[in-house]
């Protein structure tokens, strides 16, 4: 009986519960943080997070293909003939009327000015990767002069939007910004 009295105060045996929990937390918190640790992005990836491109050297109606965060992109000087034949296809006649532009909010239409880096239309960004199942398109080909993925027959216009097949969605263009002759990416 005389325990049940001093129950308000705390016991050795509380003073080994609360520790040996203290101690479970500790050990707990140990074994994951490494396995939370590993998912960030190696120092390769994060070096990668912006790089610049020379584009002074591109060519009207050329391609250049950069290397960014492990994927192609594509970064095309258009010409006059395949910026009007961008201009002229209705929002109606796209299989995906959103722009999908970093640049601008997410409704953005698909129209060929919002897909282009510069008011002109003019300088193309756009990331080389097929939104089907993510194979690389081959440049100037395909039924619409743009981009044609020969894995599974996906056509992408001049404006690197979907008109034909299977892909879903246009090809996204990541954060860019072009100053001086060079395109920042990231």
């Amino acid at each position: 009986m005389a325990h049940a009295e001093s129950d308000a105060e705390p016991t050795r045996r509380d003073f080994l519960y609360v520790a040996t929990a203290a101690a479970g937390a500790v050990g707990a918190g140990a074994a994951v943080w490494p396995l939370v640790d590993q998912m960030n992005p190696s120092a390769d990836v994060l070096a990668l997070a912006s790089i610049e491109v020379d584009v002074s050297a591109v060519e009207v109606g050329s391609q250049l293909t950069v290397k960014w965060r492990g994927k192609p992109v594509f970064i095309r000087r258009r010409s006059e003939q395949e910026i009007s034949e961008g201009r002229d296809v209705p929002l109606s006649d796209l299989k995906d009327p959103i722009a999908r532009n970093d640049n601008l909010p997410g409704d953005a239409p698909a129209t060929d000015e919002d897909r282009t880096l510069d008011d002109a239309g003019e300088w193309l960004v756009m990331l080389g990767v097929c939104t089907h199942l993510g194979c690389v398109p081959l440049g100037e080909a395909g039924d619409f002069d743009g981009w044609f993925c020969p894995c599974h027959g996906s056509h992408y216009d001049t404006a690197g939007r979907i008109r034909k097949g299977p892909a879903p969605t246009n090809l996204p263009v990541p954060v860019a910004v072009m100053a001086d002759g060079k395109i920042k990416l990231g």
